[in-house]
């Protein structure tokens, strides 16, 4: 279902006054999981590539409620690739793997670095992506 997967930790901070983690860190941590795999896996090069993705479209659902110190299995997948457009999709697990916390998606528009006009994603980062791709 998911090709790529981070276990990020939780933190002291992200509990909101309810005692669970507030609805602001699942975006956080999806965009955290996104960026890591873009310039870790995929090379992507934020300080002086010349395409640069950015966020046009963001979206979650919550299914359960986690809190500090739980960690969170988070799975990446591409669900669309486009020209100059990607949408990731993410599930965010207990760190069972089983339990759905929450499932979510982020769109990047790449776009030229200086003109801000929509590029083409670059040939390395389009093949890192592919890989992600879900058929169907």
């Amino acid at each position: 279902m998911y090709a790529y997967w981070e276990t990020v930790p939780t933190r002291w901070k992200d509990n909101d006054v309810y005692g669970h983690v507030n609805n602001a860190v699942h975006y956080s941590l999806m965009d955290t999981v996104i960026n890591t795999w873009l310039i870790r896996t995929a090379g992507l090069d934020i300080h002086g590539g010349d395409a640069i993705g950015l966020c046009v479209e963001s979206h979650c659902v919550y299914r359960a409620s986690v809190a500090f110190p739980e960690a969170l299995r988070i799975g990446l997948r591409i669900g669309r690739l486009g020209r100059s457009s990607v949408r990731y999709e993410l599930g965010l697990f207990r760190e069972d793997g089983e339990t759905v916390v929450a499932e979510g998606h982020f769109v990047h528009v790449f776009v030229d670095r200086e003109t801000r006009r929509p590029a083409e994603i670059p040939g390395p980062l389009r093949e890192a992506m592919e890989k992600l791709l879900i058929s169907g």
